[in-house]
């Protein structure tokens, strides 16, 4: 849950027992499905963006504010590539780099099929433009969002050793930054250890062991301890068994579905002046609803089972220009009870030591440099930062 860390602004870090009670969970969508429908929008969100040439920090940023905005709301209320569409033009313009609203559509039709665009509805630019303003309420106008990749060069530039093995590391810690961005790693932890976490992954596989690096002290065990502070092993290693899991046997690509059906609209009365958008709920319809996907044998390996939940309702909002907007105001926006965090959890799954995982599971270091190893999307111009750390 997000809370005020005293400067007014959110703090958007979850424990892993809320990722597993979002409002599509509560809406009866299975934990692997809401899984797979971010992996398929964060996917979406970076497929669009290197088309239309955007940068890295564009592309990365987009899909944060996907992740945070369905800690709020349910995939059965937001079409997924609609949020997708509409987080990559918030963050055009967050990151300097706005591209419009049409060619952003025009890329995603270029992109999806007609089942799948379907759900952008009779006019996808005012759908898009109509949800802008719900996201920026539901991450409460919190637009600057930092990234893994500028510490991990920050970091890689303290290291000591073969520039060769360090740059070859840098190289595939790059692309697994770039593979996060499809789990939810941005929801529990910060760029910082998430970059931390990476190198080491990145270390192991590549056979680079930091044996020194620049202002190491006595108090420094590792060379991370410069850098982030109590980080423990077990905490390392479940970030990169996160990742890992991106490298195992793909479950199927969600089928196209036809577009939902909106409940009827009960419409209200309010002021023009000083009154938000008045909201009323509406029951929806069956067939408003995803197709029920089917339940995979996949166990995870700390043998969590996976819950669902009843169904919720859904409401529907009329903007201040007369047009109706299918999408319901963030459910909790307003509420401000502070959960009880711990900096860590207490407890981590015991996973198999990272460096017993066999060599061809992984993707190749080298070459390719990042992010083309990535298995998620190909390279766009200009991507990759500088030529190595110096």
């Amino acid at each position: 849950m997000t809370v005020d860390n005293g400067n007014n602004m959110p703090f958007w870090y979850f424990e892993k027992k809320e990722l597993r009670n979002t409002p599509s969970i509560l809406d009866g969508i299975e934990y692997e499905t809401e899984c797979r429908y971010r992996k398929e929008g964060a996917r979406f969100i970076i497929d669009t963006g290197t088309k239309m040439d955007l940068g890295y920090n564009t592309m990365a940023t987009g899909v944060v504010y996907f992740h945070r905005f369905y800690m709020y709301h349910s995939f059965k209320n937001f079409p997924r590539y609609v949020t997708a569409c509409c987080c990559l033009f918030l963050a055009g313009k967050v990151e300097e780099t706005p591209k419009k609203c049409k060619d952003i559509i025009k890329t995603a039709r270029l992109l999806l099929t007609d089942a799948k665009f379907a759900t952008f509805g009779e006019d996808p630019k005012e759908e898009v433009m109509v949800l802008e303003r719900i996201l920026l309420q539901t991450i409460k106008f919190d637009l600057q969002v930092e990234h893994p990749y500028s510490f991990l060069l920050k970091y890689a530039k303290c290291l000591k050793g073969d520039k060769t093995k360090l740059h070859k590391m840098v190289q595939m810690a790059w692309t697994f930054v770039n593979d996060s961005l499809c789990t939810t790693l941005s929801l529990q932890w910060e760029p910082e250890v998430i970059a931390v976490a990476l190198m080491y992954l990145a270390g192991k596989l590549s056979k680079f062991e930091v044996i020194d690096w620049v202002g190491r002290t006595t108090k420094h065990l590792r060379w991370w301890d410069m850098f982030v502070e109590d980080v423990t092993m077990d905490l390392l290693e479940d970030i990169c068994h996160q990742v890992l899991d991106l490298y195992s046997p793909q479950t199927p690509v969600t089928p196209d579905s036809p577009p939902p059906v909106r409940s009827p609209i009960v419409k209200q009365e309010s002021s023009r002046q000083g009154t938000s958008p008045q909201i009323s709920t509406a029951s929806p319809s069956t067939s408003a609803l995803p197709p029920k996907m089917v339940k995979t044998e996949k166990v995870s390996s700390n043998g969590e089972k996976i819950p669902v939940l009843g169904s919720t309702s859904i409401s529907e909002v009329k903007s201040n220009n007369g047009d109706t907007s299918h999408y319901p105001l963030p459910s909790n926006f307003n509420q401000s009870t502070t959960p009880n965090f711990s900096p860590y959890p207490a407890s981590i799954p015991v996973r198999a030591p990272i460096n017993s995982f066999p060599p061809s599971t992984y993707p190749p270091s080298y070459p390719p440099a990042p992010p083309s190893g990535s298995q998620y999307y190909s390279q766009p111009p200009n991507y990759y930062p500088p030529t190595g750390p110096s």
